[in-house]
């Protein structure tokens, strides 16, 4: 019957997971013994932390060939960061982790084309039977208006659902500064943000120019676009400054 062969199905591919582990543990764990031991002795000191989707075709360590220990990684439906005190919960109990604990200097937020969570706020789904879902995604309705208000509306679904994906980055990468250990690190020059989107149809990865505010491809020998680079911001700094003249 179907439903016997869905069930077989199930068990085959959890099997095949399964095996992947046994893999991992006689063979890829005895070839980097060393880096795991080293990570086990003295702690994760990541490069930098990426916010990404859940997406399982979107994987971060593969997209940024990272070795374990490099990447702090935190996924969610829609790689969203609620504003800071709107939402008590892993993104910003990870992100103030990070910031505060490991140093990290540079977080991603990672969109990417296709994404589930953005064809739901560019089709006006009906999210009635996940009402979970939809709260959720209440963090992203301003990337939606923003979209709904300034995009020609004669697009094709393609390209609203990419806008989308686009304008939800930078919307997730605003509620990131309203957390106080990003402001703060921020004001010290000690931390810079990244917005990237992941085509993967094209198989490349787009960066958000902060001072052009538009994503374009990244390009080994050219200048990484920043969406907001490494700089001390202290709005009063030079009034105080004048005033000591």
């Amino acid at each position: 019957t179907q439903s016997t062969w869905d069930s077989k199905k199930r068990i085959d591919s959890m099997n095949e997971l399964i095996g992947r582990v046994f893999d991992f543990e006689t063979k890829v764990y005895p070839s980097e013994s060393t880096l795991y031991n080293q990570l086990a002795n003295h702690g994760q000191s990541p490069k930098a932390l990426m916010i990404s989707c859940a997406d399982s075709r979107i994987v971060p360590e593969q997209i940024m060939q990272a070795a374990p220990g490099d990447l702090f990684v935190c996924r969610n439906a829609g790689n969203i960061v609620p504003p800071h005190a709107s939402q008590l919960g892993g993104v910003t109990a990870t992100v103030e982790y990070a910031v505060m604990v490991l140093g990290v200097r540079d977080i991603i937020v990672c969109g990417h084309s296709d994404c589930g969570a953005m064809k739901a706020l560019a089709t006006d789904a009906d999210l009635t039977s996940m009402p979970n879902v939809a709260a959720w995604l209440r963090h992203s309705h301003a990337a939606q208006k923003v979209c709904r208000e300034n995009y020609p509306t004669d697009l094709s679904d393609a390209e609203k659902l990419r806008n989308m994906a686009l304008e939800n980055v930078v919307v997730q990468l605003a509620h990131l500064r309203t957390h106080p250990s990003i402001a703060s690190g921020i004001a010290r020059g000690e931390i810079a943000l990244h917005g990237w989107y992941v085509d993967i149809h094209a198989g490349q990865v787009l960066g958000l120019d902060g001072e052009t505010g538009r994503f374009s491809p990244l390009r080994e020998g050219q200048p990484m676009q920043v969406a907001l680079p490494h700089g001390r911001r202290l709005a009063g700094e030079s009034v105080y400054a004048q005033a000591a003249e």
